[in-house]
């Protein structure tokens, strides 16, 4: 592993910095999570157009750059650091790669180079409260988490006409305002039981309506950076993921892109924690008690210390992972998530604290960093559970030879 950046990876992280100072500060931020989708639409075209981070890491043919996991983590990084609301995670990170992956040539080709420059948000609706499941994050995706041939979840049936879906999706990432659902849906009952990816394509009228039998309810979240939403499907016209295969390892594929997108998570907790530990020390080298600035205090050092060293063992960790994930290495993903939440929840943590009676108030963004931290870990979490999935798959307190 080279631990250089390469000039274009350095390029990407300096633009990005530079255009979310200018256009993503707190304020900002806060009017963004306030409009209809969730997120300032004039600098995600910015980001898209100009700057081609949707199609960051996917192929050339479809519009893409042609760059890898470590680009769009790198990328990720920058806009943890100012908690921008885009719906880069939903379309790019966890759509998107699933198009690439099981999608056929005519999907490809009508929907990627769209996503790429912008035109068109995905979002990824699994049943429940499953996505960290579905994604092979905190145990096997291989279950019934889909539905299982039982009420509940989304059930897909084959007609004369096509796929139709019913059942209900939630925590959907920015499925408020996508224009292209990915949903993971349960066919076959229990003779062929088996779960399938299907495409419901422009499947949302107004707020609050569908149609063809879609509707969806935008939720009030914890953090509100992340939007969420409930996904009703009432008898919906679906369209088969891969056109007529069924024989795709929607599994197999799933779990890949889980690990990919944990690297880029991890990434993107790394910039939120670097962010907040630099506002913190900003902070107490001002603020003064006893007539000396707090800063100066032996016991805010060392507290201060700890939190740096748990920032860059938590940078190094999303860095190997992202470069791991991007040359084919397994399951490293979710070891780097795990400490990288755990390190942007105890730093967060202690910068409201060292911010004193400012750090609880609404007007000031510390709270905005700890309800990041919280709220990714009850997506994408548990950080104990994490780790436990990861220690299983390896088998470390299995007995028997551990896996390499």
């Amino acid at each position: 592993m080279d631990a250089t950046f390469t000039a274009e990876q350095d390029e990407i992280r300096r633009t990005l910095r530079e255009l979310l100072l200018k256009r993503c500060g707190p304020e900002e931020v806060r009017t963004a999570v306030q409009t209809e989708g969730g997120y300032d639409s004039s600098l995600w075209e910015t980001l898209a157009q100009q700057l081609g981070l949707p199609g960051l890491a996917f192929p050339e043919a479809y519009g893409g750059v042609g760059c890898s996991v470590t680009e769009l983590a790198l990328a990720s990084e920058e806009l943890g650091r100012s908690l921008a609301p885009s719906p880069l995670l939903a379309t790019a990170v966890l759509s998107a790669p699933l198009l690439v992956a099981l999608g056929s040539e005519e999907q490809r080709a009508a929907l990627l180079p769209r996503i790429a420059f912008g035109e068109l948000t995905a979002a990824l609706a699994v049943s429940g409260a499953s996505l960290t499941t579905a994604l092979g994050l905190t145990g096997d995706n291989r279950g019934d988490w889909a539905g299982g041939g039982r009420a509940g979840g989304v059930q897909a049936r084959q007609t004369d006409g096509g796929w139709r879906l019913y059942g209900q999706a939630d925590q959907v990432l920015d499925g408020h305002s996508a224009d292209l659902l990915v949903v993971a849906a349960h066919a076959g009952g229990f003779a062929r039981s088996r779960t399938l990816l299907f495409l419901v394509r422009d499947p949302l009228g107004g707020e609050g309506s569908g149609s063809a039998g879609a509707t969806r309810v935008r939720l009030t979240s914890l953090d509100e950076t992340r939007s969420q939403a409930r996904i009703q499907l009432r008898d919906v016209e679906a369209e088969l993921l891969g056109g007529e295969s069924e024989s795709a390892d929607v599994a197999g594929v799933l779990a890949a892109v889980g690990d990919s997108a944990a690297a880029v998570l991890a990434a993107e907790a790394v910039g939120a924690a670097d962010r907040v530990l630099e506002r913190t020390v900003e902070y107490v080298k001002q603020r003064e008690q006893f007539g000396r600035a707090i800063g100066s205090f032996q016991a805010v050092k060392h507290r201060l210390a700890d939190l740096y060293v748990q920032v860059q063992a938590a940078r190094s960790a999303a860095y190997y992972a992202a470069w791991a994930t991007a040359v084919g290495e397994e399951r490293v993903g979710g070891l780097a998530l795990a400490q990288a939440l755990e390190a942007l929840r105890i730093t967060s943590s202690e910068a409201v604290q060292l911010h004193g009676g400012i750090g609880f108030t609404w007007e000031h963004e510390a709270h905005l960093y700890f309800k990041r931290a919280a709220g990714d870990e009850m997506l994408f979490g548990p950080v104990h559970r994490l780790r436990e999935h990861a220690a299983e798959a390896a088998r470390l307190f299995g007995g028997g030879e551990v896996a390499v």
